[in-house]
């Protein structure tokens, strides 16, 4: 799988994508990750990328013209539209989830727009696929979020991490049941008995009763949703 993110701020990246699963999935080839520079396609001497908002308002909006040339920089031309698919990351996007995630990693490529300052141009949502989402709150930019997604999808894909844990963690499902580790005392509090007892079936009953009992207490709206 390819995964482009078209941002202002590629160097941003450098940290998170250079460890963990993410490092080793790009290392077994399992997984491209590309940076567009918006900046690279700006106009005149100051390469602007921005301006100020028809209408008024505060702060700057990020160009059409400008964005529609990163986004064809970043397009694969190999590709069918069913195999490439642009997103804008954006607060009017669908809230990115597991469900969602299940979908993009099965893409060849994945496009990712990071937008900034006070959005961008109307327009450029001709030349998209949809917007995402990663939650109600706001964000100075759309690096982070890209680097949510990509983490998020790279688990997903096959060899990334060992087979069968994408399918066992939080989400898949339902959230995950309480874990524990040694000592088996810690400031008078025990590890469960059923635990140490060596039962495999009596502990796969009580990680399905507590996963569920958790689910039903911080997170019913899954169960709502029929995601059992």
């Amino acid at each position: 799988m390819k995964i482009t993110i078209v941002t202002l701020f590629p160097e941003m990246f450098s940290g998170p994508f250079d460890h963990s699963i993410i490092k080793r999935a790009i290392q077994k080839k399992l997984v491209e990750i590309n940076f567009i520079n918006i900046r690279d396609f700006g106009l005149g001497n100051h390469k602007l990328v921005d301006d100020k908002p028809f209408g008024g308002g505060n702060g700057m909006v990020l160009r059409a013209d400008v964005l529609e040339k990163a986004i064809n920089k970043a397009r694969d031309a190999k590709l069918s539209k069913k195999g490439e698919k642009i997103f804008l990351l954006s607060p009017h996007g669908k809230q990115f989830n597991w469900t969602l995630g299940v979908k993009l990693a099965k893409l060849k490529h994945l496009i990712l727009i990071c937008g900034h300052y006070e959005g961008v141009d109307e327009r450029i949502k001709k030349y998209i696929d949809g917007e995402i989402s990663i939650g109600d709150f706001i964000v100075t930019g759309g690096e982070i979020p890209a680097m949510l997604i990509t983490d998020a999808i790279t688990r997903l894909i096959p060899g990334a991490i060992r087979e069968g844990a994408a399918t066992s963690e939080s989400f898949f499902s339902q959230l995950e049941y309480p874990q524990y580790t040694q000592p088996r005392i810690f400031k008078d509090m025990s590890v469960p008995k059923v635990l140490l007892s060596g039962n495999h079936k009596e502990i796969e009953k009580w990680k399905k009763e507590k996963s569920l009992e958790i689910t039903k207490k911080l997170r019913p709206d899954l169960i709502e949703k029929d995601s059992f």
